[in-house]
């Protein structure tokens, strides 16, 4: 079984899943596979809006939802973030590489979400890209290595998200099935449980 994780390093619901969708990969013998797609590419092809082009009170709701799932998953969040919204290409460009390489793709993406939404730092930098990579095992050259390459797969990785009905993040999908949001970890997991 392969679990498809679309998600993108700067989205603070992908940082409130936390490591429950490797954790229930785990127990179900699944495979992932990372997918760093653009959102502000994604969200205008799928119907969506970034978030400044919401309406003020969808934006209010999503500071209360935020600060409760944070709340009820006990993680320390920031609701404004210093370097949020930032450019998510390179982390994407160097998750791409390391997942090419080989080792904690799941923890490298993590920390990069961790940085953001609870470290406040700024995951377009490459001395925080580097810092990451080096944390996680890789190598941190990767971050330029892998930089033509990234931006190669990372604009594949939109034509893919698209025709396979993502449209927000994060996104699982498995075979035919498809799940929207953190919160439906709990349907991914009676899923795969049923796949066995």
């Amino acid at each position: 079984m392969q679990i498809d994780y679309y998600f993108t390093p700067m989205s603070p619901w992908c940082y409130l899943a936390g490591t429950r969708l490797e954790e229930l990969a785990a127990r179900h013998g699944a495979s992932l596979r990372y997918i760093p797609v653009d959102p502000s590419a994604l969200f205008p092809r799928t119907g969506g809006k970034m978030l400044a082009e919401r309406h003020p009170a969808r934006q209010a709701y999503r500071l209360q939802d935020l600060r409760r799932t944070a709340a009820r998953e006990n993680m320390a969040l920031v609701l404004h973030p210093a370097h949020f919204p930032t450019n998510p290409a390179p982390a994407s460009y160097a998750i791409i590489a390391a997942a090419k390489a080989g080792g904690d793709v799941g923890g490298l993406v993590q920390s990069f979400l961790r940085a953001c939404w609870a470290e406040e730092r700024n995951i377009a930098e490459d001395e925080v890209i580097r810092d990451l990579l080096a944390r996680h095992g890789f190598d941190p050259d990767l971050a330029d290595k892998g930089l033509w390459t990234g931006a190669e797969t990372y604009e594949r990785n939109l034509e893919q998200a698209v025709a396979a009905g993502v449209f927000g993040f994060p996104f699982y999908i498995v075979g035919d099935e498809m799940f929207w949001g953190q919160d439906r970890l709990s349907d991914l997991d009676r899923h795969l449980s049923g796949l066995k």
